[in-house]
């Protein structure tokens, strides 16, 4: 394969994707980049990712401080003129002593300098000193920053992310704290003190997370919604056992699982830098994630038994630039799994329409 054209970005060594699929998979896992505050973010062309998310992120913040910046209660304990909150006496006695005039108290106060706006503001701190980050994005988001004054920063990297949970107040901030996460993850800072080269998706891991969670939702939007019956969703598969003892047996937990009429369909999403395994100069499927698809659908397979249900996987490879391109359905013990692979690096449409293909195919659906 030939130099990556300016719209894709390289994402291992043999594998790339057009930078606006990226915002299409975003829009898919996470639905308020269908709104029509990122109209413009989807009609312009980007060259680099990083464009990508400081476009992303100048109109989610605007977004948030039209409805306002998130507020929590912070526990302060400060030494006043007046009486706030509770007195705090040991702390009051010793300004007595030292013949100061102030109580100190005991309170909470509603702020605005909490942990995700703080990750906000250290995450555009983060964009600003992008060198491949346009002047007008910075323009916006410095304009934007003015509005975080109150706001402290935080050490991104210290951040554990996992740990944030959201609610009905805050939710409004799940995406931006994502892209938050990915952007940190893979931030790497060079000799040059100051100069950021933001590397957020090259790292496989965060890329399959996207990827599993975009096809996930993808089907529960373009069929789940509007198909009465069909169901798309991560499922977890108990364990088919005979005595009933399941003590340190791994949770089998799928990626997708649909399910229309009487059949099912569970789908392990996989996003690798090579589909294909070599062993003595043989190249296979990775065996691991066959015994693991295969596991799945003989667990499922075995817990319908006697309904009719038919139960089928497959694993779907992120396409390599790799010589073989696996495309293969096998039947193994009454059951079908197959092997496919999704091209990210093809227009939006024709993703969308091998998504769809593979629904068709296993249900029947026109």
């Amino acid at each position: 394969m030939g130099p990556y054209p300016p719209w894709s970005i390289s994402m291992t060594t043999n594998k790339s994707i057009f930078i606006k699929n990226i915002y299409y998979m975003l829009s898919y896992a996470f639905t308020i980049l269908k709104k029509s505050t990122y109209e413009d973010v989807e009609k312009e062309p980007f060259d680099n990712i990083n464009n990508l998310f400081a476009a992303i992120f100048a109109k989610g913040i605007s977004r948030q401080l039209k409805q306002g910046l998130y507020r929590e209660y912070i526990h302060r304990l400060e030494d006043l003129p007046a009486v706030r909150g509770k007195i705090d006496l040991p702390g009051t006695i010793k300004n007595r002593i030292e013949h100061r005039l102030s109580v100190t108290c005991d309170y909470e106060e509603l702020s605005e300098d909490n942990l995700l706006n703080r990750i906000l503001k250290s995450t555009v701190g983060m964009l600003l000193k992008a060198t491949d980050v346009r002047d007008k994005y910075k323009a916006e988001l410095k304009k934007e920053m003015l509005f975080f004054s109150n706001v402290a920063e935080v050490d991104l990297a210290q951040v554990r992310f996992s740990d944030i949970r959201f609610q009905r107040n805050n939710r409004t901030y799940q995406m931006l704290i994502a892209i938050s996460q990915l952007l940190t993850e893979g931030a790497l800072l060079t000799t040059e003190k100051g100069v950021y080269h933001l590397a957020g998706f090259v790292d496989e891991q965060r890329m399959c997370r996207l990827y599993e969670k975009f096809i996930l939702e993808y089907y529960v939007q373009q069929f789940g919604q509007r198909l009465k019956g069909f169901s798309a969703r991560a499922l977890q598969i108990p364990w088919q056992l005979d005595d009933g003892f399941d003590a340190l047996l791994p949770v089998m937990q799928t990626d997708i699982t649909l399910t229309y009429g009487n059949k099912t369909l569970i789908i392990d999403a996989k996003y690798y830098g090579r589909i294909l395994q070599t062993h003595f100069g043989v190249q296979t499927i990775h065996s691991g994630n066959l015994y693991q698809i295969f596991t799945y659908v003989k667990n499922k397979a075995a817990e319908a038994a006697g309904t009719g249900h038919q139960v089928s996987g497959m694993l779907l490879y992120a396409k390599t630039d790799e010589d073989i391109v696996p495309d293969n359905v096998y039947h193994m013990s009454g059951n079908q799994i197959s092997v496919k692979t999704l091209d990210l690096n093809q227009d939006f449409s024709k993703i969308t329409e091998q998504l769809d293909g593979i629904v068709k195919d296993h249900f029947g659906i026109l």
